[in-house]
């Protein structure tokens, strides 16, 4: 650790390997708000955030626990699987759309980008809400896994009747 005079102290949250303030800083310069997607150890938590001097303020969020309270999710089912991230991803996106949000760009943080993984499941759920991102077609996930069908045929129909609480069914 870098203690001696001429040594320059890194930021703290760059030391505990939580903040790249490069890409933060590229993602900031562009002037559109951001769709941060995070994944704890028990749910995910979708938000629409923009910058603004004195913080970041978040302007549409939705959580797992969201999922459960207000959409009709299974209170057994995991609120941090791909199908869970996906429902996330189209009722943040679905409240920034309500808001008068139309665009942002994708911040997963110094998480793994991992094609078909549970942060582009919220990415794809985001998509079909409205919001305009960015993106390569290649890294979304596929319809079974989006819809749960590769885990039970039960959350298959979850999946189906929280689309229909949140307002994203077709």
């Amino acid at each position: 650790m870098a203690k001696g005079r001429n040594q320059r102290l890194r930021f703290k949250r760059r030391r505990t390997a939580e903040t790249d303030y490069h890409r933060r800083m590229r993602m900031l310069k562009g002037g559109v708000p951001r769709a941060v997607v995070r994944i704890s150890n028990t749910q995910v938590t979708c938000q629409l955030v923009s910058y603004e001097n004195e913080g970041d303020r978040v302007l549409a969020a939705a959580t797992g626990k969201t999922l459960v309270d207000k959409h009709k999710w299974p209170l057994d089912a995991s609120r941090k699987s791909v199908p869970a991230c996906y429902l996330a991803g189209m009722a943040m996106g679905k409240q920034a759309m309500d808001a008068g949000h139309k665009e942002a760009i994708l911040d997963i943080g110094l998480a793994a980008s991992t094609r078909g993984g549970r942060v582009y499941a919220a990415l794809r759920g985001m998509m079909e809400a409205g919001l305009d991102i960015p993106h390569s077609e290649d890294v979304l996930p596929s319809d079974e896994r989006v819809n749960g069908s590769h885990i039970d045929e039960g959350l298959a129909k979850a999946v189906e009747k929280t689309k229909k609480s949140i307002g994203g069914a077709k």
